[in-house]
């Protein structure tokens, strides 16, 4: 079994319009899971530096992130980063540009969790639909047409509001949606703009949104996750 997570952190500014990243922290570790996506990672401005102090995550959580960034203290790439269990091993990551008219990127890793081989894809699509379905072809053109092929999950903020349309048709037609639930706003939860989908390789053993009092009030999105099993 493997437990991933989505989480659009919102750089670490909460409900309450206060940057409070040790807040934002605990709900990571709430969700406990050995891959974590997050979108809005990075601050916006300046040096782009995560928007949880890295000494952070360093001292207080059993994380460590992916390297994609060469500028120091940044963790993300367009503002999507991924967060690994210490104990998983980063075989192979990459930064993939996504076509846009605004900068947008997602990132990609191999790891190997629990001895299993993992693609994990992290991603925060545009808010234009025409985009959005571009992004999608170009994310799955770039996990069905690799050297290695190994079982891939993939999970962020699509910005997508139809419930089957858009976006969602073209990841469907490749990929399973885990049933999370609706994840935007926190005060109230109306719309899945948090998916979570994977190759048809792992199964999904359970699902969910992650709704807790520090998640309330960290974000205007609720962490949705997933628990992943290798189908026989």
């Amino acid at each position: 079994m493997i437990r991933v997570a989505s989480y659009n952190m919102r750089k670490a500014i909460g409900t309450d319009r206060r940057r409070r990243p040790e807040r934002t922290l605990e709900v990571l570790c709430e969700l406990d899971a050995d891959v974590i996506a997050l979108q809005e990672a990075d601050r916006r401005f300046g040096s782009r530096a995560s928007a949880i102090p890295l000494d952070l995550i360093e001292q207080y959580s059993d994380y460590k992130p992916v390297p994609f960034e060469a500028r120091d203290g940044s963790i993300g790439w367009h503002g999507n980063a991924l967060l690994v269990k210490k104990a998983v091993e980063i075989v192979h990551r990459e930064m993939l540009h996504l076509p846009s008219l605004e900068p947008r990127g997602a990132v990609l890793a191999d790891l190997r969790v629990h001895g299993e081989d993992l693609r994990v894809v992290g991603m925060h699509l545009d808010l234009s639909g025409l985009w959005r379905r571009r992004q999608a072809h170009r994310i799955l053109a770039c996990i069905q047409h690799r050297e290695t092929a190994m079982p891939a999950v993939v999970m962020g903020d699509l910005n997508e509001w139809s419930a089957h349309g858009g976006c969602l048709r073209e990841f469907a037609h490749h990929l399973h949606f885990a049933n999370c639930g609706r994840s935007f706003h926190t005060r109230r939860p109306v719309v899945q703009l948090d998916r979570i989908m994977v190759t048809p390789e792992l199964g999904i053993a359970d699902a969910g949104v992650h709704q807790s009092a520090a998640s309330r009030k960290a974000s205007d999105h609720y962490p949705v996750w997933a628990v992943l099993e290798r189908r026989s």
